[in-house]
């Protein structure tokens, strides 16, 4: 397993598909996984710090973890199937459950959690990216600073 670092979501042209970005901690393989509007918006509110006026289901998970005594221990992105991806999540006690990348990011980045990913996912799914084409990351960084999460409402799910 290889611990990751969030980057970001952005919205993909011309699909307008929102996608999550992980970086290798230690590694320059990067990781994007297409995920849905709403686990985009979820993801984006909890790298800014936004507090929405009414708790999402991840803010929910943290609090119902918190008030049960229950802890995160690490979220694990374990599979690439067909282009979907898998991810368990790990408590202190030793269960593990089955849940989405997008989902286990999101209450990782609540909970202050770990993510690490398997190998095997980032062989057949990550992107090396050299030293040399760091750059374009840093203009996805930029992008990251001034998007908001409002940017991956569906006009046909507003939040």
């Amino acid at each position: 397993m290889r611990e990751m670092d969030v980057v970001g979501v952005r919205v993909e042209m011309p699909s307008n598909q929102p996608i999550v970005l992980l970086r290798e901690v230690t590694g320059e393989r990067y990781l994007p996984i297409w995920i849905g509007a709403v686990e985009a918006t979820a993801i984006a509110f909890a790298q800014q710090g936004v507090t929405p006026p009414r708790p999402l289901t991840h803010d929910l998970m943290r609090d119902v973890l918190a008030a049960t005594g229950q802890r995160l221990d690490e979220v694990r992105i374990v599979e690439v199937q067909d282009n979907i991806f898998y991810a368990q999540l790990v408590f202190d006690g030793g269960a593990e459950v089955g849940a989405r990348p997008s989902d286990s990011i999101a209450l990782a980045l609540r909970t202050g959690t770990r993510i690490v990913c398997a190998e095997a996912v980032l062989e057949e799914a990550g992107l090396a990216v050299p030293a040399e084409q760091e750059d374009e990351v840093e203009r996805f960084r930029e992008f990251l600073d001034h998007v908001s999460p409002d940017d991956f409402e569906s006009p046909d799910n507003p939040q």
